[in-house]
């Protein structure tokens, strides 16, 4: 059975929303771990909008299975990362601009410098994950740099609005996962996998892990951060 990393940034921007001092996304993340989570995300990103590195501290003492943080392969990041120790890191792409992550790290052109935060971060006892888009010269290099993972972009997939859209992205996630496996890196998933679109991944055991935060946190608005995390996990044990 694939794993389940449970985001919880969107906690964070709830509170950021009204600059309060709650929700707490720390124990969101002790309720996500009490329904079976197997582990827990978040992303510092450069302009703190929603994570703060005190959440992240807070929840490097907290939690019980293990923490991943997602980060830019900045100089201060990596800093922040050799101070944290967490149990991964998975380098993303970031920019000031976006509403959310919109792709890939592009590891064809900024290979040397993400080698380079590979490096520091494994010589740390940390193991690295790079989301990467299901682009199969990209998860070469991913292997090329001794990256321990990749997380596959999903949401080309689960944003596309026809079937003939959604079958080629597929087709495309489907590839990357089987090279992904084939050179020994551990393959996980995510962005933008709810509910239904969780389903279409049965029978893909090449997956290990999925990484899912928003539609987790938009449900737990209305059921509750415990029902939401669990409703995930039954739904990924029929894949």
């Amino acid at each position: 059975m694939a794993r389940l990393a449970v985001n919880v940034d969107h906690v964070a921007t709830l509170r950021e929303a009204r600059g309060a001092a709650y929700p707490e996304p720390v124990a969101a993340a002790i309720a996500a771990e009490t329904a079976g989570a197997d582990g827990i995300v978040v992303h510092l990103r450069e302009d703190r909008r929603h994570i703060h590195e005190r959440d992240v501290r807070l929840i490097r003492k907290v939690v019980q299975s293990k923490l991943i943080l997602e980060m830019a392969a900045t100089s201060e990041m990596l800093g922040i990362a050799l101070d944290i120790i967490p149990d991964a890191v998975t380098l993303v792409p970031e920019k000031r601009e976006e509403l959310t992550t919109e792709g890939g790290l592009d590891l064809i052109t900024h290979q040397n410098h993400v080698r380079e935060a590979v490096t520091t971060l494994k010589n740390a006892g940390i193991k690295v994950c790079i989301f990467i888009d299901p682009d199969l010269d990209q998860i070469k290099v991913a292997h090329k740099i001794d990256a321990d993972m990749v997380e596959i972009h999903t949401g080309a997939f689960c944003d596309a609005t026809t079937d003939s859209q959604k079958t080629r992205e597929f087709s495309r996630i489907i590839d990357a996962a089987k090279i992904g496996d084939k050179l020994k890196l551990e393959v996980n998933a995510g962005h933008g996998i709810c509910y239904n679109s969780i389903k279409a991944f049965k029978g893909l055991d090449e997956i290990t892990e999925f990484s899912i935060g928003h539609s987790i946190v938009s449900r737990a608005v209305l059921t509750g951060m415990e029902q939401a995390v669990r409703d995930m996990k039954e739904l990924i044990s029929r894949l």
